[in-house]
Protein backbone atom coordinates (compact mmCIF):
# COMPACT_ATOMS: atom_id res chain seq x y z
CA UNK A 1 0.00 0.00 0.00
CA UNK A 2 0.91 3.58 -0.79
CA UNK A 3 0.66 6.10 1.66
CA UNK A 4 0.99 9.77 1.73
CA UNK A 5 1.13 11.81 4.83
CA UNK A 6 0.54 15.87 5.24
CA UNK A 7 1.01 15.51 8.97
CA UNK A 8 4.44 13.04 9.69
CA UNK A 9 4.67 13.68 13.47
CA UNK A 10 1.15 11.83 13.56
CA UNK A 11 2.53 9.01 11.21
CA UNK A 12 5.73 8.45 12.31
CA UNK A 13 6.44 4.28 11.66
CA UNK A 14 3.92 3.91 9.06
CA UNK A 15 5.58 1.97 6.64
CA UNK A 16 5.25 3.20 2.72
CA UNK A 17 4.98 6.78 3.57
CA UNK A 18 5.77 9.88 1.46
CA UNK A 19 5.42 13.01 3.38
CA UNK A 20 3.65 16.04 1.10
CA UNK A 21 3.43 19.46 2.76
CA UNK A 22 0.16 20.74 2.44
CA UNK A 23 1.13 23.83 0.65
CA UNK A 24 3.05 21.38 -1.94
CA UNK A 25 -0.46 19.66 -2.87
CA UNK A 26 -0.70 21.05 -6.46
CA UNK A 27 2.78 20.47 -7.05
CA UNK A 28 2.58 17.07 -5.89
CA UNK A 29 -0.24 16.04 -7.43
CA UNK A 30 1.65 12.84 -9.34
CA UNK A 31 2.50 11.71 -6.04
CA UNK A 32 -0.92 12.10 -4.37
CA UNK A 33 -2.22 10.76 -7.62
CA UNK A 34 -0.14 7.39 -6.83
CA UNK A 35 -1.25 6.84 -2.89
CA UNK A 36 -3.22 4.53 -1.90
CA UNK A 37 -4.61 6.49 0.44
CA UNK A 38 -3.98 10.01 2.17
CA UNK A 39 -3.47 10.43 5.93
CA UNK A 40 -4.04 13.82 7.91
CA UNK A 41 -4.83 16.40 5.54
CA UNK A 42 -5.64 19.69 6.74
CA UNK A 43 -9.24 20.41 6.98
CA UNK A 44 -8.50 23.03 3.54
CA UNK A 45 -7.41 19.86 1.59
CA UNK A 46 -10.33 18.00 1.99
CA UNK A 47 -12.71 18.73 -0.65
CA UNK A 48 -10.21 18.38 -3.52
CA UNK A 49 -8.58 15.56 -2.38
CA UNK A 50 -12.17 13.50 -2.36
CA UNK A 51 -14.37 15.15 -4.77
CA UNK A 52 -11.64 16.82 -7.13
CA UNK A 53 -8.42 13.92 -6.86
CA UNK A 54 -11.17 11.34 -5.80
CA UNK A 55 -8.56 10.22 -2.63
CA UNK A 56 -9.16 7.81 0.27
CA UNK A 57 -8.18 10.03 3.00
CA UNK A 58 -7.86 8.89 7.19
CA UNK A 59 -9.45 10.49 9.20
CA UNK A 60 -12.39 10.20 7.03
CA UNK A 61 -13.98 12.87 5.50
CA UNK A 62 -17.11 12.13 8.20
CA UNK A 63 -14.57 12.59 11.23
CA UNK A 64 -13.42 16.35 9.13
CA UNK A 65 -16.84 17.78 8.31
CA UNK A 66 -18.32 16.54 11.53
CA UNK A 67 -15.75 17.76 14.10
CA UNK A 68 -14.86 20.91 12.19
CA UNK A 69 -15.62 23.04 15.41
CA UNK A 70 -17.54 23.43 18.49
CA UNK A 71 -20.86 23.90 16.09
CA UNK A 72 -21.04 21.17 13.77
CA UNK A 73 -19.39 18.60 17.01
CA UNK A 74 -22.94 19.57 18.85
CA UNK A 75 -25.36 19.54 16.05
CA UNK A 76 -24.03 16.37 14.82
CA UNK A 77 -24.38 14.78 18.73
CA UNK A 78 -28.12 16.54 18.55
CA UNK A 79 -28.95 13.81 15.86
CA UNK A 80 -28.18 11.16 17.28
CA UNK A 81 -27.56 11.47 20.79
CA UNK A 82 -29.56 14.63 22.20
CA UNK A 83 -30.17 13.42 26.17
CA UNK A 84 -26.69 13.31 26.15
CA UNK A 85 -25.88 16.92 25.60
CA UNK A 86 -25.71 19.80 27.92
CA UNK A 87 -28.11 22.22 27.52
CA UNK A 88 -26.39 24.67 24.61
CA UNK A 89 -27.71 27.19 22.49
CA UNK A 90 -25.92 28.03 19.06
CA UNK A 91 -26.79 31.84 18.60
CA UNK A 92 -25.93 34.74 15.87
CA UNK A 93 -24.53 37.86 17.85
CA UNK A 94 -27.74 40.27 18.33
CA UNK A 95 -28.98 42.08 20.68
CA UNK A 96 -32.07 40.46 21.24
CA UNK A 97 -30.20 36.90 21.09
CA UNK A 98 -27.48 38.45 24.09
CA UNK A 99 -30.71 39.38 26.03
CA UNK A 100 -32.14 35.68 25.68
CA UNK A 101 -29.02 34.62 26.69
CA UNK A 102 -29.22 37.07 30.14
CA UNK A 103 -32.62 36.02 30.51
CA UNK A 104 -32.23 32.49 30.22
CA UNK A 105 -29.08 31.39 31.63
CA UNK A 106 -28.59 31.61 35.49
CA UNK A 107 -24.57 32.75 35.99
CA UNK A 108 -22.29 31.15 35.76
CA UNK A 109 -22.31 29.81 32.45
CA UNK A 110 -19.86 28.69 29.92
CA UNK A 111 -19.21 30.54 26.94
CA UNK A 112 -17.18 29.10 24.07
CA UNK A 113 -15.03 29.66 20.73
CA UNK A 114 -16.43 27.55 18.35
CA UNK A 115 -13.19 26.88 16.82
CA UNK A 116 -10.46 25.95 19.68
CA UNK A 117 -9.12 23.07 21.50
CA UNK A 118 -6.75 22.22 24.42
CA UNK A 119 -9.64 24.05 26.64
CA UNK A 120 -8.45 27.93 25.19
CA UNK A 121 -11.24 29.65 24.31
CA UNK A 122 -13.30 28.45 26.70
CA UNK A 123 -14.93 30.89 29.49
CA UNK A 124 -16.41 30.51 33.15
CA UNK A 125 -19.08 33.57 32.28
CA UNK A 126 -20.03 34.87 36.01
CA UNK A 127 -22.01 37.88 35.39
CA UNK A 128 -22.75 40.56 32.49
CA UNK A 129 -19.76 42.01 32.21
CA UNK A 130 -17.63 39.03 31.12
CA UNK A 131 -20.50 37.91 28.98
CA UNK A 132 -20.90 41.31 27.00
CA UNK A 133 -16.91 40.80 26.84
CA UNK A 134 -17.53 37.76 25.14
CA UNK A 135 -19.58 38.90 22.80
CA UNK A 136 -17.69 41.86 21.62
CA UNK A 137 -15.04 38.92 20.29
CA UNK A 138 -17.34 36.35 18.91
CA UNK A 139 -20.03 36.87 16.19
CA UNK A 140 -21.03 33.22 16.98
CA UNK A 141 -22.42 32.91 20.65
CA UNK A 142 -22.28 29.05 22.14
CA UNK A 143 -23.57 29.18 25.18
CA UNK A 144 -23.61 26.19 27.43
CA UNK A 145 -25.43 25.44 31.00
CA UNK A 146 -22.34 25.13 33.69
CA UNK A 147 -21.95 21.39 35.29
CA UNK A 148 -20.32 21.28 38.12
CA UNK A 149 -17.20 18.40 37.75
CA UNK A 150 -13.80 18.58 38.48
CA UNK A 151 -13.20 15.72 35.83
CA UNK A 152 -14.23 14.77 31.95
CA UNK A 153 -13.28 11.45 30.80
CA UNK A 154 -11.59 11.35 27.40
CA UNK A 155 -12.16 8.12 25.29
CA UNK A 156 -10.04 7.88 22.30
CA UNK A 157 -11.80 5.99 19.11
CA UNK A 158 -9.48 5.14 16.36
CA UNK A 159 -10.58 2.63 12.95
CA UNK A 160 -13.43 1.28 14.74
CA UNK A 161 -12.91 0.54 18.46
CA UNK A 162 -11.31 2.30 21.45
CA UNK A 163 -8.19 2.61 22.40
CA UNK A 164 -8.04 3.65 25.46
CA UNK A 165 -9.96 6.13 28.06
CA UNK A 166 -8.73 8.21 31.01
CA UNK A 167 -10.03 10.61 33.14
CA UNK A 168 -8.44 14.29 33.29
CA UNK A 169 -8.68 14.92 36.76
CA UNK A 170 -8.85 19.29 38.13
CA UNK A 171 -6.48 19.74 40.99
CA UNK A 172 -6.49 23.28 41.19
CA UNK A 173 -9.38 26.20 41.71
CA UNK A 174 -10.12 26.52 37.68
CA UNK A 175 -13.01 24.64 35.86
CA UNK A 176 -11.49 23.31 33.08
CA UNK A 177 -9.60 19.57 33.28
CA UNK A 178 -7.45 19.62 29.81
CA UNK A 179 -3.96 17.83 30.43
CA UNK A 180 -2.74 20.97 28.25
CA UNK A 181 -4.29 23.26 31.16
CA UNK A 182 -2.68 21.07 33.99
CA UNK A 183 -5.48 18.37 34.16
CA UNK A 184 -4.13 15.03 35.41
CA UNK A 185 -4.46 11.22 33.65
CA UNK A 186 -6.35 8.80 36.00
CA UNK A 187 -7.09 5.37 33.98
CA UNK A 188 -8.87 3.82 36.95
CA UNK A 189 -12.46 3.60 37.46
CA UNK A 190 -13.67 3.99 33.92
CA UNK A 191 -17.34 3.76 33.60
CA UNK A 192 -18.47 1.00 31.07
CA UNK A 193 -21.51 2.80 30.29
CA UNK A 194 -19.27 5.11 29.02
CA UNK A 195 -17.58 3.50 26.55
CA UNK A 196 -20.38 1.78 24.89
CA UNK A 197 -22.14 5.60 24.28
CA UNK A 198 -19.30 6.69 22.70
CA UNK A 199 -18.66 3.12 20.20
CA UNK A 200 -22.54 3.55 19.70
CA UNK A 201 -22.41 7.60 18.49
CA UNK A 202 -18.93 6.81 16.92
CA UNK A 203 -20.45 4.67 14.70
CA UNK A 204 -23.99 6.09 14.54
CA UNK A 205 -22.19 9.24 12.40
CA UNK A 206 -19.54 7.41 10.70
CA UNK A 207 -16.27 8.74 12.96
CA UNK A 208 -13.10 6.90 12.66
CA UNK A 209 -10.93 9.31 14.39
CA UNK A 210 -11.81 11.59 17.01
CA UNK A 211 -11.44 11.66 21.35
CA UNK A 212 -14.41 11.86 22.79
CA UNK A 213 -15.03 13.98 25.71
CA UNK A 214 -17.78 13.09 28.15
CA UNK A 215 -19.10 14.30 31.52
CA UNK A 216 -21.35 12.70 34.32
CA UNK A 217 -23.27 15.83 36.07
CA UNK A 218 -26.50 15.24 38.15
CA UNK A 219 -26.70 11.56 38.08
CA UNK A 220 -26.16 11.90 34.25
CA UNK A 221 -23.26 11.46 31.39
CA UNK A 222 -23.30 14.21 28.74
CA UNK A 223 -20.68 14.70 25.76
CA UNK A 224 -19.09 18.14 25.99
CA UNK A 225 -17.06 17.47 22.56
CA UNK A 226 -15.16 15.44 20.14
CA UNK A 227 -11.68 16.31 18.32
CA UNK A 228 -10.01 14.50 15.61
CA UNK A 229 -6.73 16.12 16.32
CA UNK A 230 -6.63 14.67 20.06
CA UNK A 231 -3.45 14.96 21.84
CA UNK A 232 -1.97 11.45 22.95
CA UNK A 233 -0.74 11.66 26.17
CA UNK A 234 -2.93 9.24 27.44
CA UNK A 235 -2.15 6.53 24.84
CA UNK A 236 1.56 7.01 25.21
CA UNK A 237 1.37 6.65 28.97
CA UNK A 238 -0.54 3.38 27.90
CA UNK A 239 2.21 2.84 25.63
CA UNK A 240 -0.40 2.19 22.98
CA UNK A 241 0.97 3.10 18.94
CA UNK A 242 -1.26 4.81 17.46
CA UNK A 243 0.17 4.64 14.47
CA UNK A 244 0.04 0.87 14.13
CA UNK A 245 -3.85 0.97 14.87
CA UNK A 246 -3.99 3.32 12.07
CA UNK A 247 -2.21 1.31 9.71
CA UNK A 248 -3.96 -1.78 10.73
CA UNK A 249 -7.53 -0.26 9.97
CA UNK A 250 -6.45 1.27 6.48
CA UNK A 251 -4.64 -1.78 5.67
CA UNK A 252 -7.73 -3.87 6.11
CA UNK A 253 -10.39 -1.87 5.41
CA UNK A 254 -8.83 0.02 2.12
CA UNK A 255 -11.21 -0.02 -0.88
Amino acid sequence: MKIVTFNPFRTIGIPNINYVKPEHMYKEREKIASADICLFPEYWQINPLVYGMKKEIFPNIQSFHLGHNKIEVTRALWSVCPENVPRTEILGRNQENINYVLNTFAFPFVAKEIKNSMGKGVFLIKNEAQFMEYTKNNPYFYIQEYLPIDRDLRVCFVGDDILTAYWRINEGDGFQNNVAQGGQISFENIPPEAIELVKKTAKQLGINHAGFDLVFAHGHMYFLEFNILFGNQGLQQRGISVEKTIYDYITLNHS
